[in-house]
């Protein structure tokens, strides 16, 4: 059990270390075309930069398709990447940017550091004037509550 809960952590951990790095150099950089319309103003529900969290959750599958006979590694990665992305969902697509209504605007100072860390972010739609990348990490400075 415990081999499971290291794996499902590692893959947790891994997918918001690689996320930041490729937010801020593939996403903010080669790839700014697809990521670009988040930055945008939307009619849509749908976005093209959305086709990233089908490239996430496509590993995050395949590791648990290749795992799932023995159950190793693989798998828990993959459910840790799952639970990631699910988090993810609920953190940035609901909360933040409220795509789906289900919540109000967070009232826990962990959320609404991130809260603000992402509308920091956002507040270009330019390519190189972005700040914070992650989506957990983030600078201390967003959680400092104002008197």
């Amino acid at each position: 059990m415990m081999y499971a809960i290291i794996f499902i952590v590692l893959g947790f951990a891994a997918m918001e270390f690689s996320g930041w790095f490729i937010h801020k150099y593939i996403m903010h950089g080669p790839l700014w075309g697809i990521h670009k319309t988040h930055h945008q103003a939307s009619k849509s529900f749908f976005e093209l930069n959305d086709l990233f969290s089908l490239l996430f959750g496509s590993i995050a599958v395949l590791l648990i398709f290749l795992g799932v006979g023995e159950l190793d590694f693989r798998f828990w990665m993959g459910v840790g990447i799952s639970l990631y992305g699910i988090s993810y969902f609920i953190i940035h697509d609901v909360l933040v940017h409220r795509r789906i209504k289900w919540f109000d605007r967070p009232k826990s100072s962990f959320l609404l550091g991130i809260f603000k860390a992402h509308q920091a972010h956002h507040a270009t739609n330019k390519k190189n004037d972005a700040v914070s990348f992650g989506l957990f990490v983030v600078p201390k400075k967003y959680f400092k509550i104002k008197s």
